[in-house]
């Protein structure tokens, strides 16, 4: 069983390791460390912003980054433990950034992601999202999606 909740500043080290496992692997492919290996999660989690999610153990397996900006929820960024993959975590992850959304009332989800991660380009549309737009922001090349709630 998985809970998701609000993260809380105990959280930190768990949220840091989880990002530095899920996204070493596109060090090479990007040629410097991913945005969310740089993340300042402290303030995230202090902002309310980070939402953990623990197996039944209470063992953080991943955790999501929103937050509303100008009438839209962002979703900044979701990662899952490698060891955790492929059970369906990002997808529930993301569900509950949905559902957040809703019941802000908001009208849709926007996020991007960067250019290299490829398996990402291939499970957004899957979940829903719409390709918006291509730039370079921030020093890397970002694919940005969004995803309508009404």
């Amino acid at each position: 069983m998985t809970t998701i909740r609000r993260a809380t500043a105990t959280d930190e080290p768990a949220i840091r390791a989880c990002a530095e496992a899920a996204y070493t692997r596109y060090i090479a492919a990007i040629g410097r460390k991913p945005a969310p290996m740089l993340a300042d999660y402290a303030a995230d989690i202090a902002a309310g912003h980070v939402h953990a999610a623990s197996d039944a153990a209470g063992v953080l397996q991943g955790f999501i980054v929103f937050f509303p900006r100008d009438g839209r929820m962002f979703l900044e960024n979701v990662a899952v433990l490698p060891s955790a993959a492929g059970r369906g975590l990002g997808k529930a992850l993301m569900a509950h950034c949905e559902a957040a959304a809703r019941q802000a009332g908001l009208a849709a989800v926007d996020l991007y992601t960067n250019e290299m991660m490829a398996e990402n380009l291939a499970i957004y549309p899957r979940l829903g999202y719409a390709e918006t737009g291509r730039r370079r922001e921030d020093g890397f090349n970002r694919v940005f999606f969004s995803k309508s709630l009404r």
